[in-house]
């Protein structure tokens, strides 16, 4: 079978909106497109909101940590945000066994690490090898080479990759930077070694210096010429240099690229749009593939183990007004567990509308009854729990006071607790938790198996049920048609059940100077700053 047939491999094509991109000022992707003539040299300074104190791309979950690691990592193959496509990168081509269980890359030659070292199958090998040692850190690289059973090395350019069952998931895996492809000596170091000092990629910028919690430093590879075959400009990036600034406070970020002394900022808040774009700044916007925003009740802990409590919050969530009052203008509300953009998305309807009567009714049936302060009670205790949230969206807090009044309203008590953003790992793995806020990119729906198959992680202590074959089955079936099926299907089950609560569907929004041009989303709405200039 060879690359270009491939029966998922058009996916995304099912899901228009995954082309859809929603930038003022600037069409097709890029802030100025076609702007002039292309400039090179120079620094563009890009200010985000957080970071997670990990500079290992294959470790890294968080937009705003992602968006300078993964300028260090080249991958496999590259997914077109147009048609969903899988396209060439680090792989010059591929076949797929017709079970697809075993995957056969040939590796374009001539590509080094920035350490020096050359990119081959053995190199390819040892990150795959690697990758299920990673930790708690590495969930997202684990669960995407999940029945991985081994590669094996034909020659210094061909290796295949082997799986227990059928993996239709994996080819857009590949795609993502969590399987970024990173030098052996990075490799051998300790996951927390990765973390703190980096990795040698074969990307077309070098983490220069990191400073956790106040900046990271890209600087460009000379002689870098195996870019990906969506991009526009052959051979090395435009830029010198990438300063991206840890710089929590929204106004702040907003200020300073008002001034000049940014020149991209990411989390851009609704509040903040007039302003920007009456000062000239382009607003690009793309709505995020995956599992949408929401809440993540843990599953097995009181009092969100009650299905009919979990069901009564979904209905007493008013979606809508979250998404026209916090989030930046576009911003969709949750239809299902999986954002429109994703292939195979399924609008499950009625369990995700607003209807407070309908969810007093449920918890009335639960035995549930209002107290003197408005809080049900049962059996005397309290209808209360704790949402831990992390401040790595400057919309987060906002919305989750939004959802705090409205759930008071049919008389739940939601508390806030925040935590360190260097303990999401920490928090999600150790079970700890009535409920956490948040949501996973990608492009492909298997993310749904990542999340809610008891059989993995299953960090939202889902109960075994009949989901875990829906999710077992969609990412075994090579026809596209009968996995978006077996998909569908499994949307619905979560939703039923309640076994998450989506709110809002996140949409990555970036203010970008006038003067910067060819900021390019992915598939996955991250950015690509290969063909960005200054000028």
């Amino acid at each position: 079978m060879r690359a270009t047939p491939t029966p998922w491999r058009s996916a995304a094509v099912l899901a228009a909106g995954l082309a859809a991109l929603t930038a003022c000022g600037s069409g097709g992707g890029a802030s100025g497109a076609g702007a002039g003539t292309p400039r090179t040299g120079g620094t563009l300074t890009f200010a985000v909101g957080s970071d997670t104190g990990c500079a290992d791309p294959q470790q890294v979950g968080s937009n705003d940590t992602i968006y300078s690691v993964r300028q260090v990592v080249d991958s496999l193959t590259d997914q077109d945000p147009a048609t969903g496509k899988i396209v060439p990168w680090l792989a010059q081509s591929w076949t797929i066994s017709g079970d697809a269980r075993t995957f056969t890359f040939h590796l374009r030659p001539g590509v080094t690490f920035s350490d020096g070292s050359a990119l081959t199958a053995e190199v390819v090998k040892a990150n795959f090898d690697a990758i299920p040692k990673l930790g708690p850190l590495g969930i997202l690289a684990e669960g995407y080479l999940s029945g991985y059973q081994g590669t094996d090395v034909v020659d210094d350019l061909t290796f295949k990759v082997r799986f227990k069952q059928p993996n239709a998931q994996f080819l857009q895996a590949t795609a993502t930077h969590s399987l970024g492809i990173e030098a052996a000596a990075s490799v051998r170091k300790t996951p927390q070694q990765r973390c703190s000092e980096g990795i040698a990629g074969s990307g077309p910028f070098t983490l220069q210096k990191y400073v956790p919690s106040q900046s990271i430093t890209l600087a460009a590879r000379k002689g870098y010429a195996w870019g990906s075959s969506l991009w526009k400009k052959p051979g090395a990036a435009y830029l010198d240099r990438i300063v991206f600034k840890i710089l929590p406070e929204s106004g702040v970020r907003t200020g300073g690229l008002q001034s000049g002394q940014l020149d991209a900022i990411g989390s851009v808040g609704r509040a903040d749009e007039s302003a920007l774009k009456a000062s000239g700044v382009r607003l690009l916007a793309r709505a995020n593939p995956g599992v949408a925003f929401g809440l993540s009740p843990n599953n097995a802990r009181p009092p969100l183990n009650d299905e009919k409590v979990r069901q009564a919050i979904a209905l007493g969530i008013d979606r809508r007004q979250i998404a026209q009052t916090v989030f930046p203008s576009g911003t969709r509300p949750a239809t299902s567990p999986l954002a429109h953009t994703t292939p195979g998305y399924a609008d499950v309807g009625a369990p995700l509308s607003f209807d407070q009567a309908r969810a007093k009714a449920l918890l009335d049936s639960g035995g549930w009854t209002p107290g003197t302060d408005g809080i049900r009670r049962k059996d005397g205790k309290p209808l209360a729990f704790t949402v831990k949230w992390f401040a790595n969206a400057a919309t987060n807090k906002p919305a989750l006071e939004l959802v705090q009044q409205q759930l008071k309203a049919i008389g739940v008590r939601l508390d806030l607790k925040e935590q360190a953003i260097a303990q999401i790992a920490q928090v999600q793995t150790s079970g700890d938790f009535d409920a956490l806020w948040g949501n996973v990119t990608r492009a492909d729906p298997d993310i749904l198996r990542g999340s809610y198959s008891s059989r993995l992680a299953n960090t939202y202590k889902l109960p075994a049920s009949g989901l875990d074959a829906l999710l077992d089955g969609q990412a075994a079936e090579p026809d596209q048609g009968k996995r978006f099926d077996l998909v569908a299907r499994a949307q619905r089950d979560i939703v039923r059940h309640a076994y998450t609560i989506p709110v809002v569907e996140l949409q990555t929004e970036l203010g970008v100077a006038k003067k910067v041009h060819g900021v390019l989303f992915d598939a996955s709405s991250r950015i690509q700053l290969h063909d960005t200039w200054v000028g």
